[in-house]
């Protein structure tokens, strides 16, 4: 982890070896002796049912004498080990710490430029407060809170307690002149102090979060100018524990401080972020006086240190479903001592406070047109409607379209192929990857190649590698690779009864196998079924505009997404990369109060559809495994892309098999 790679070897296996084997980046600059200490990992403790293992520290060979050594004269962190001289002896689940990674995944997630109308929770106030008179014995707090009711109308004014024994030397120091920070998150709530300054305070910032399964993203805003300062991304440590959310909550079932583990790791990485965002704006994090968190459900609750087991099962019951207001203190989140943590509804048991964000930001409830908003993860939630109706529903992808559950597959990070053109004649591939600028049949690539090796497709790669295949004839509808083609070109590999198509011959060798292209097109399918679920309640056969939302969704092709039956048909200049919406709708609930009821209200009035209580889903499900669909039309991808005819094989590659298939159906 966090790469999801996996592999079997023998007892005795170094783990550096294992990890170089299966095409993770480990370094090692000393050749293995034990001097440099840029190995290290650490092992994931606990039952993980979805690798049906169990790992434990014991796993692993002892400490020996030159990890002994290098942890006396350099300082090995308590339960790290050294890969290049640590021996795998039993299952485990091994952690390449974040800090250690040179080539770490990449997390594009920087805000938008949108502008969003200022009315903030948290309003700075200066006032000149009158000094004390023997004549006139009220206190300085009290007179403090006259001075802001004159001056900023903010009557009956509570205050927060750690402020009380500070408020006489503050208005001392700044010889009677403060500035106070205001929290009010509704008109109808009694304002707060939460804040005090002496003298004149000219900046106060927020932090918009969207907390995602794979990765978090932060944005680091002025309160009084809206302006983003900063902004960071990291991969969710969470990973380690589950690479999906239904992986999380069986470790959660199946670990007793598994819940704690987890919530203790994300509150870990969001202090690492406020710190990182900080010091990029060269703010003190005393200054943060308001905060948005957003998240799915299961993130959403693992954050608050809620038991996400509910959700592990129907009727998937949400422990809070509505807005939560906080202290950033009471959950390990030290900022000022008056910060105030605002967190969006959650939609439904499984469509979250992300999901919620996302439609704040793109506001299909504040059009005609009818959008489809699709944030496509572990585990994708779509939003359908206009303004007279929004309908909503989650449904399970899995992590395929990140890279795991694929053979060759790997998260974003230097040396990952994430484009791919197959020549329809010769069927040779031209790719690119990142971190290396030319594409493969470009002068320079083998060169940077060298350098930033190619170790694998990532998600964006993997939807074009499929559509291509689709796209030139090597797989069929069906998703069959189409073992005929091996006359044609030597890169149609025969594996016993399947076929797979040879991508990259180096080390490591990059294939798309038959079970990788199952793998998608159940991915795929599961996505549209539940698209198709919510054109159904809508009463519509065709959608007027496609948001695709998320750090994947930025970085797909809405061509080849159409192609594989990702999503349907629709105009092509009307579908969107939305970027990462989640956090633009949190920047909006940080900045604007306004905001912050409009989704409240919205939450309340979209229709949430249970995909899994729903008749048609399978039906749904079994046309969406065709390329792009077995029974849908696709009028408008037709008119840019030419469509291959319809040709069905079996799956040991051979042709015929359609008819037969057919014919049973019927």
């Amino acid at each position: 982890m966090p790469s999801g790679k996996r592999g079997h070897f023998p007892v005795g296996t170094p783990v550096l070896e294992a990890a170089r084997q299966l095409g993770v980046y480990v370094e090692s600059v000393c050749g293995g002796r034990a001097t440099c200490g840029r190995c290290q990992v650490s092992v994931q403790e606990g039952n993980f049912a979805k690798h049906k293992i169990v790992s434990a520290n014991d796993h692993l060979s002892p400490i020996g004498p030159k990890e002994r050594r290098y942890a006396e004269v350099r300082d090995l962190p308590e339960g790290r080990r050294l890969s290049c001289s640590a021996l795998i002896q039993g299952d485990l689940v091994i952690d390449v710490p974040q800090d250690t990674v040179i080539n770490a995944q990449v997390v594009r997630k920087a805000a938008d430029e949108r502008v969003i109308a200022r009315d903030p929770a948290v309003h700075m106030c200066y006032v000149e407060v009158e000094e004390p008179d023997m004549h006139k014995p009220l206190g300085d707090l009290d007179r403090l809170k006259a001075a802001i009711a004159a001056d900023w109308k903010y009557d009956n004014l509570e205050v927060d307690f750690h402020l009380i024994p500070q408020v006489q030397s503050i208005l001392r120091k700044g010889e009677w002149k403060v500035t106070a920070a205001i929290h009010r998150d509704q008109d109808s709530e009694r304002p707060r102090l939460i804040a005090l300054y002496p003298g004149l305070k000219n900046e106060a910032y927020g932090i918009a979060c969207d907390i995602g399964s794979t990765t978090i993203a932060m944005h680091l805003s002025s309160l009084l100018s809206g302006r983003t300062v900063a902004s960071a991304g990291a991969s969710n440590p969470q990973i380690r524990f589950g690479e999906d959310l239904m992986s999380r909550v069986s470790y959660v079932m199946m670990n007793p401080d598994g819940r704690e583990a987890m919530t203790n790791a994300v509150r870990e990485a969001l202090n690492g972020l406020i710190n990182k965002v900080c010091a990029d704006g060269g703010v003190s994090r005393e200054d943060i006086l308001n905060a948005v968190f957003v998240g799915n459900p299961i993130m959403h609750h693992l954050f608050l240190g809620i038991d996400p087991t509910e959700l592990g099962g129907a009727p998937f019951a949400l422990a809070v479903s509505g807005a939560v207001h906080l202290k950033s203190s009471e959950i390990g989140l030290p900022m000022n001592a008056g910060t105030r943590i605002y967190m969006l509804p959650c939609i439904a048991g499984h469509v979250g406070a992300d999901a919620a964000a996302a439609t704040l930001a793109e506001g299909p409830h504040r059009q005609n047109e009818m959008m489809l908003l699709v944030d496509i993860g572990t585990n994708a939630e779509i939003v359908l409607g206009n303004r007279h109706r929004v309908v909503a529903a989650s449904s399970p992808t899995g992590p395929a379209f990140e890279g795991a559950e694929i053979s060759s597959g790997q998260r974003a990070a230097p040396g990952a192929i994430e484009r791919v053109r197959i020549d329809p004649v010769t069927l040779e591939p031209r790719y690119r990857v990142i971190g290396i600028e030319p594409w493969s049949d470009e002068p320079g690539f083998e060169e940077a190649a060298a350098k930033v090796g190619v170790t694998g497709i990532c998600g964006s790669a993997i939807i074009e590698v499929v559509a291509e295949m689709f796209l030139t004839g090597i797989i069929s509808e069906d998703g069959v690779v189409d073992g005929s083609m091996t006359t044609r070109s030597p890169r149609i590999l025969q594996n016993g009864r399947t076929f797979s198509y040879l991508l990259r011959d180096g080390e490591p060798r990059i294939t798309v196998t038959q079970n990788d292209i199952r793998a998608i097109q159940l991915a795929k399918a599961a996505l549209y079924a539940g698209v198709k679920l919510l054109m159904d309640k809508q009463g519509i056969d065709h959608v007027d505009r496609i948001g695709l939302a998320g750090a994947f969704g930025t970085f797909i092709d809405p061509k080849y997404a159409m192609v594989l039956g990702l999503i349907p048909d629709c105009e092509l200049d009307k579908v969107k990369a939305v970027g990462n919406a989640a956090g633009t709708g949190a920047r909006m609930a940080l900045l604007n109060r306004g905001h912050r009821r409009e989704i409240e209200e919205t939450v309340r009035k979209i229709e949430k559809i249970e995909t899994a209580l729903e008749s048609k889903f399978q039906e749904h499900f079994v046309y969406a495994m065709a390329l792009p669909n077995k029974v849908d039309a696709f009028p408008e991808l037709s008119n840019v892309v030419t469509l291959p005819e319809r040709k069905q094989t079996s799956d040991d590659g051979g042709e015929g098999a359609g008819r037969r298939r057919r014919r049973s159906r019927e």
